[in-house]
């Protein structure tokens, strides 16, 4: 048994991953409704991608 103290160092980190998937998921959803773009930046240039053309699994 942990003590209160005690983290669970790989519950946390999946817990994390899950919340930002979430949030992502979420992102282009919103986007995609507001036909937006998202800017990134592969390779250091910058690349504008239509949140109709990413597909989520």
């Amino acid at each position: 048994m942990m003590k209160k103290t005690e983290i669970d160092i790989p519950q946390l980190r999946e817990q994390i991953r899950k919340g930002l998937d979430l949030t992502f998921h979420r992102l282009v959803k919103q986007k995609k409704a507001q036909n937006g773009t998202f800017v990134l930046s592969e390779k250091g240039q910058i690349k504008k991608v239509s949140a109709l053309e990413i597909i989520i699994t």
